[in-house]
């Protein structure tokens, strides 16, 4: 080929274009071609165009530093002293339209640098070498200084790039499109040989290159926009002042990150940067994206609910496709480009082992095999974390969805449903269910294209050994069926693993939140005995199912092996000749080929786990919900009457319609009181939930006009602090507040405490007294100023002097134009309300006036006669302390006044101490690394360092086994190997056997060590629980406990001894990749020390944020669970108030500040895997082009095959190593949370063996109390303070004393549920503080303040212990008044009693309790409000029954009934903590103080 040679002269003399002869059209025409088609003359005019640019920068510049100078003398506002680019007082973020331009220039510099050099190097003219190099030494330099200015225009915000700058782009595309015509032109026109001595080759591609280049530059300077956007703060703050904007100061930078930030998770950096210089703390880490949060997901979820008339069979299922389908279609394109690059790998072995044995190769063949291995396994590598990454994602949106609408309906469950599935299983729903459907998004995709996988494998195994592929494919099918068999065994287990889990927490969560009745009746043994067992079972299935799984992971760990001897003893068998690359392609390739076969049955698993997780969420998300309809509910003024009902039928069960409570006609006035009574049992508290629509309404009318405000009968409060218990959600009006405290008696009680309405309560109100938790409840109402009030007996936890104040004062008072219904027992209160009901088995059998009622007679007859021939005892030993001089009354608050002074001023000095006494203290949280001693206690617990040394030996065996096979393959397939077919294949298929033995038995080593180590742990562990003293329980939230019980168990169950097993393989099959690698390429030896360097630098910088995410997520999971328990047992108080829009906000809340942990630790995760495999690629890169470009007499090509099958794995095994070992350390995070519940502080022994009581110890039953001081925790006030007393055997003794005022205490100290800070307790003349805890709490009864039944039978129940005959327990039942209730269910003592004994009323629960100490018959009895709960005539029958069976024993009991404790031998006075009046009730009376106040307050509430 000839060309112009002006198209190719290095020279700028036009002589060679030009023909001065020519027309001079036609020389005009020659003279442009020449300017801007000849090399010459275009570097001169681009040269210039680069030299004006930058003058024009400099004039500028010289401009702006006079006018600075000058403008000090005389202040110019001429535009040319302000700045070419402005600051601005705001906030920024960078696009990709800046960060692009920015790295393109840079780039462009450093290659016209590059250029330059080369320009030296490679021209042999000297003047086209001056010219070339000054002309890339211009674009060099312009393009470092539009380096400089886009650097000035982050720093100065600029939001558009200055005209200068635009300019020269402009024209730069100009210059650019000529270049590339003359290197278009000289391409195809000019042969090589012209251009000898000049770089233009070079030139022209680069050319070519650049035109791109420039024309991305032209459409940015047309666009003139700089990439940076900008909000200026004075905006964002004009609009926060108008509107609360949803702006996040603290937002994840992923929600503005650019597409190149989320491809390798740039965004990452500042979190990861902050967690390596200081450990981090929750308010560190950003919140989740706004389109991530749950109550988008919420709102996404029930939006895409399928609808009635779709009638779904799996509501769940469908909808989480119908919310996310967009989804996962995305993760399945990432997993197929994955597959598409998968194999390209293992085909180059071929080119690559052909390559170093050919004596002709070029270097350019082989930078071209390296360059393609590069691009393939960087597209793999990054295609591998992105699907990781976004499979997360989408698993973490779809527990924020499931989570979300658990808690909605749960607030929505009717009773019958929520008794149905229990606390314990909704709360699985939440911790476990949500968790196994996240789980699953990782393995959702290898389920489809493990076949297709499969099928490319076999293809190319095929292209090599033709028909062999065949028994490769035979091979692999049975490796297949023997997976899905056992996988389909593996899934009844995860199952049965499942059902037990949950009966163990529904158990350990009955315990948590009984554990005062349990430790006052020495009951742990039992109910630790029954957790074991649950726990034995569960075991047992776990066993069973990591056994099969330990056998499935050896058969799928050596299938490649057996399946690469099946393929080549057929190809040996059939004469295919087999040589060193079709050797290590197939190897690598049925390597490969492991992977899916390894995922397939744990997709499997997770899919099947899943399948059953969504049974469980459909069969509760279409439980029966409480009919909103069935209560009319108006909220207009008109009309008078507020609640109507007619011909109303109720049932608690949805399903039998059975009914429970039948009302004709009821109609209560606007305004009107109306007082509910009747026995126990009769249907006082059903009649409430009818009004509330808590009951399934058979049929009938039921209308409510007005807003309800609900006082239930069991207090439910809320671990917060007292005013944020009362507030509920409203604003704090501090008038209106302070008269709610003082109606509802709550004054002295706050200032006896520290930090008066801020102390915290702690779990269902555990820190307070049964009335004050009733009066903080009363309170709440009080405060949401309501229209309509339900109040289910409040007077019952109540002494008769605060009972009769909060009548008066609150719903006589700030109540009195309420409307009504009160639930009692009160008699006295009833001449005071405007109607009574009377009820009756389910019925109202009466109504009326006090008076009318009273002339019927009936039911309401016999309620008052009760009451009264119990005022009488009141009434005549008032009657002889009458004559006293001063007036009791007048003594009372004298005395009161001295008190609360006397109480003030310690008060004042501890406030002022200011001793931090939170009650629930915030969650224990280690930092840093995970301590060496948590990794030694988890792998010595089993069988010490003996366990670690076989672990190790067993996994290097399986190793050497491995590296052996491979090794002889290399040696046998070598081109002067001698070996026959035969041999070669027996040698081989006896290595393939002993590697089988091997890998077997290190499965089932692992899981025995696993199984016997995270049962020795939990035994730990409950031990520790049963043993914790009662202050544990107060001030830890149950949710602490359950999360350790279930989550961090279930990881050391299972996650824990898998990911250590994997761990230790990858360890060893990295460093038999290495040995393999440098041994056939020496130099990579340099590269591993760099290599390693790296890697364990990234794994420190990664693991110091991770590890911290990780515990901050096991923090922030706790109160989700927590809130949900708390939710679930109050749900009729929240529903009555309607307060489900705040507490499903409150939950939203806590869910995002728990994921939020969840997308960074990914975020994390993929940012380390992406760094670390890369690394391994570029290894992998050098140490190939080693090889290939070393001497075949030096490595030889079978070894280079062998090598790379190594090689290829490498990134893969490198970041599965690095990242299993982050893995275990975040996973171990489990063992430390579980190490600091199996070393709690403990109580005393239970039982000391050389100081066991006498067998009939107490057998007087007196009690001496010297000098009895007592505080709940050391930072703490006194609560009693030297209280010292002597009860004589038999002596019948009440006490006697305000609410609050210590008399629960005074019976938790003598069962040593909080020990003495001074004095002696002394029973029989024994110290009880000298015996174990079970010999005194089994020798002494209780019927404690909240009747407490446990989940079981009414045998069960009555009889945990299952000590007595059926004949005695009859017996008991029929004293306390249970045994027709009980005789009438056809299942009699076997009879259901759901959680927390909701299927039986207050009244009845409080009998049963009874019936057990009429079983036990203790020498000292305690009674704790026994009788609260029951009406009076009730009251009288137990409280003979009680005179008559215990005739001899010594009984304590608290009362606030008055009539109660009037036949004691001696009533106890406690006030303020201290024994204010101890005598005869007849003396006490007959002197003005406490209790003759206390009289007269009870006799005068008729009044």
């Amino acid at each position: 080929m000839s060309s112009p040679s002006w198209l190719t002269s290095p020279s700028c003399s036009s002589s060679l274009a030009i023909d001065s002869f020519s027309p001079p059209a036609q020389l005009t025409i020659q003279w442009l071609r020449f300017i801007f088609l000849s090399p010459c003359p275009q570097r001169i005019l681009l040269s210039s165009l680069d030299l004006l640019f930058l003058l024009s920068l400099l004039a500028f510049a010289a401009c702006k530093l006079y006018c600075r100078f000058t403008s000090n003398t005389n202040n110019s506002t001429s535009s040319i002293t302000k700045p070419l680019l402005q600051e601005q007082d705001s906030d920024y973020r960078i696009t990709l339209w800046f960060k692009l331009p920015l790295l393109v220039t840079a780039l462009l510099a450093i290659a016209y640098t590059a250029l330059g050099v080369l320009a030296f190097t490679l021209s042999n003219f000297a003047s086209w070498k001056q010219i070339e190099a000054l002309f890339r030494l211009s674009q060099a330099v312009a393009n470092i200084v539009i380096v400089i200015l886009l650097v000035h225009e982050k720093k100065f915000k600029a939001l558009k790039h200055p005209l200068s700058l635009r300019i020269y782009w402009i024209a730069n595309l100009v210059v650019a499109c000529l270049f590339a015509a003359s290197a278009i032109f000289r391409l195809v026109t000019v042969d090589e040989a012209w251009l000898e001595g000049t770089n233009l080759r070079i030139d022209d591609i680069f050319s070519l290159v650049n035109l791109p280049i420039s024309v991305f530059f032209f459409v940015i300077a047309i666009k003139g926009s700089s990439g940076i956007h900008v909000v200026r703060i004075s905006d964002v703050v004009g609009t926060l002042t108008s509107q609360r904007l949803p702006t996040d100061r603290n937002l994840s930078p992923y929600a503005n990150s650019s597409l190149l930030s989320k491809t390798f998770w740039l965004w990452m950096n500042p979190l990861i940067n902050k967690g390596y210089k200081t450990p981090l703390k929750l308010e560190d880490v950003p919140s989740l994206p706004t389109d991530f949060r749950a109550e988008r997901m919420s709102e996404l979820f029930q939006s895409n609910w399928p609808k009635p008339e779709e009638n779904s069979k799996h509501p769940v299922g469908f909808t989480l496709l119908r919310c996310f389908w967009k989804h996962i279609a995305f993760t399945g394109f990432l997993a197929v480009i994955r597959l598409s690059v998968m194999y390209i790998g293992p085909m180059l072995i071929q080119s690559f082992v052909d390559y170093t044995s050919r004596k002709n190769s070029t270097p350019n063949e082989g930078l071209v095999l390296i360059l393609i291995l590069f691009l393939a396994k960087s597209v793999e590598v990054l295609s591998v974390h992105q699907f990781n990454f976004h499979s997360q994602k989408l698993g973490m949106l779809i527990r924020s969805s499931i989570i979300t609408s658990v808690y909605k309906k749960g607030l929505r469950l009717s009773s019958s449903s929520r008794q149905a599935h229990g606390t314990g299983q909704i709360v699985n729903h939440m911790a476990v269910d949500a968790q196994q459907l996240s789980d699953l998004m990782l393995q959702f995709h290898p389920i489809w294209l493990m076949p297709l996988q499969v099928a490319a494998a076999l293809a190319l195994i095929y292209n090599y050994v033709g028909l062999s592929a065949l028994a490769a494919l035979f091979g692999t099918c049975i490796v297949f069926c023997f997976t899905l068999l056992r996988t389909k065994r593996s899934n009844s287990f995860q199952f049965r693993i499942m059902t037990s889990r949950d009966s163990r927490m529904k158990a350990t969560n009955e315990l948590l939140n009984n554990m005062r009745v349990i430790k006052f009746q020495a009951w742990e043994e039992y109910f630790g005995n029954k957790i074991r067992e649950f726990r034995e079972a569960e075991h047992s299935w776990i066993g069973k199912f990591l056994y099969y799984f330990a056998v499935n992971m050896g058969v799928l760990s050596t299938a490649p092996l057996m399946v690469t001897v099946l393929t080549f003893g057929t190809a040996t068998l059939i004469g295919i000749p087999l040589d060193a690359s079709t050797v290590f392609t197939i190897t690598s390739v049925i390597k490969i080929l492991q992977e899916p076969v390894r995922t397939f049955p744990q997709a499997l698993i997770l899919i099947s786990q899943a399948l059953i997780s969504l049974g469980r969420l459909d069969e509760y998300m279409m439980s029966k919900e409480t009919d909103e309809s069935s209560v009319q509910r108006e909220d207009n003024r008109d009309g008078d009457v507020a609640v109507e009902i007619k011909d109303g039928k109720f049932s608690w069960d949805d399903g039998d319609g059975n009914e429970a409570l039948k009302v004709e006609e009821l109609e209560i006035k606007k305004g009107d009181h109306a007082a509910i009574v009747g026995t126990v049992g009769a249907g006082k508290s059903s009649l409430l939930a009818s009004v509330l629509g808590e009951m399934f309404k058979i049929s009938g009318k039921v209308r409510v006009s007005g807003t309800i405000a609900y006082v239930a009968q069991t207090s439910w409060i809320q671990n917060a602090t007292i005013q944020e218990n009362i507030l509920f959600g409203l604003p704090m009006n501090r008038d209106k507040y302070q008269e709610v405290i003082r109606v509802c008696c709550l004054e002295k009680d706050l200032e006896m405490m520290e930090y008066g309405d801020e102390t915290e309560i702690g779990e269902r109100g555990i820190n307070l007294s049964g009335g004050q938790k009733q009066r903080v409840q009363l309170a709440r109402a009080v405060y949401q100023d309501c229209e309509i009030y339900l109040l289910d007996d409040v007077f019952s936890a109540v002494d008769a002097e605060t009972g009769s104040f909060i009548f008066k004062e609150c719903i006589m008072g700030a109540l009195k134009d309420k409307t009504i219904l009160l639930v009692t027992h009160q008699v006295d209160f009833l001449h005071n309300v405007d109607s009574i009901l009377v009820m009756r088995d389910g019925r109202v059998v009466q109504s009326g006036k006090y008076e009318e009622l009273l002339k019927a007679g009936l039911d309401f007859g016999a309620l008052v006669a009760a009451h009264e021939s119990s005022m009488e005892i009141a009434e005549t030993s008032e009657k002889a302390g009458d004559d006293s001089g001063q007036s009791p009354k007048l003594a009372r608050v004298a005395s009161k006044e001295k008190e609360s002074t006397a109480e003030k001023q310690p008060q004042e000095q501890s406030k002022s101490e200011k001793t931090k006494a939170k009650l629930i203290e915030d969650e224990e949280k280690e930092t840093g690394h995970v301590d060496l001693k948590v990794y030694k206690h988890y792998f010595t617990e089993a069988f010490g360092w003996w366990g670690i040394v076989l672990m190790l030996g067993m996994s290097l065996a399986w190793i050497l086994s491995f590296l052996a096979g491979d090794y002889w393959l290399a040696v046998a397939t070598s081109e002067d190997s001698r070996i026959p077919s035969f041999t070669f294949i027996v040698v081989y298929a006896i290595i393939a056997a002993l590697s089988c033995g091997v890998v077997m038995v290190r499965s089932i080593l692992f899981t025995y060590w696993g199984l016997k180590t995270s049962q020795s742990f939990f035994s730990g562990m409950l031990r520790s629980i049963l043993h914790a003293p009662m202050s544990f329980f107060d001030t830890t939230p149950s949710g602490r406990i359950l999360s350790r019980v279930s989550t961090d168990l279930l990881w050391v169950d299972i996650s824990i001894p898998m990911l250590i097993s994997f761990v230790m393989v990858a360890y060893f099959s990295l460093i038999s990749i290495l040995i393999v690698t440098c041994q056939n390429a020496w130099e990579t030896v340099f590269l591993l020390i760099p290599l390693f360097w790296l890697n364990n630098w990234y794994r420190k910088y990664y693991l110091a944020s991770s590890r911290e995410l990780t515990r901050l997520d096991s923090i922030t999971k706790a109160p989700v669970i927590h809130h949900f328990s708390e939710t679930i047992s109050g749900v009729m108080t929240i529903r009555g108030f309607r307060k489900q829009g705040e507490f499903c906000q409150e939950n939203i809340d806590r869910v995002n500040a728990s994921l939020r942990m969840d997308f960074h630790n990914n975020g994390a995760n993929e940012w380390l895997g992406y760094r670390l495999d890369f690394t391994g690629v570029v290894f992998l890169c050098i140490s190939t082009m080693f090889m290939i470009f070393l001497p075949s007499s030096i490595v030889r090509p079978e070894y280079v095959g062998l090598s790379l099958s190594y090689g290829l794995a490498l990134s893969s095994v490198l970041s599965f190593t690095i990242s299993m070992t982050c893995n275990v350390e975040n996973k171990m995070v489990s063992v430390e949370r579980i190490k600091q519940f199996t070393n709690l502080p403990s109580e005393a022994p239970w039982k000391i063996p050389d100081l066991s009581p006498p067998q009939n110890w107490p057998n007087h039953g007196s009690i001496e109390l010297n000098s009895l001081q007592v505080r709940y925790r050391p930072n703490t006030p006194l609560v009693l303070k030297g209280i010292s007393l002597t009860v004589q055997g038999g002596e019948k003794i009440g006490v006697v004393g305000r609410t609050g005022s210590g008399k629960s205490t005074l019976i938790q100290v003598l069962f040593r549920l909080i020990e003495p800070s001074a004095g002696k307790i002394i029973i029989d003349g024994i110290n009880i503080c000298t015996l174990g805890l079970h010999d005194v709490r089994s020798r002494l009864g209780i019927i404690p303040q909240d009747p407490v039944l446990f989940r079981g039978t009414v045998r069960s129940n009555i009889d945990p212990l299952g000590l007595y005959t059926e004949e005695e327990i009859w017996k008991s039942l029929e004293r306390c008044q249970l045994k027709d209730v009980v005789a009438a269910k056809p299942e009699k003592l076997e009879a259901s009693v759901v959680d927390g004994g909701d299927n039986w009323s207050v009244g009845q629960r409080q009998l049963l309790c009874l019936g057990r100490i009429m079983l036990k018959r203790s020498k000292i009895l305690f009674m704790d409000e026994a009788t609260a709960s029951v009406d009076s005539q009730t009251d009288a029958v137990v409280q003979k029954i009680i005179r008559e069976d215990f005739a001899d024993r010594t009984i304590v009991s608290i009362a606030h009934r008055i009539p109660t404790v009037m036949d004691c031998d001696r009533v106890l006075v406690i006030d303020a903590g201290f024994a204010k009046e101890f005598d005869k009730p007849s003396r006490l009376l007959e002197r003005p103080a406490l209790f003759g106040a206390l009289v007269k307050e009870y006799s005068n509430r008729s009044a």
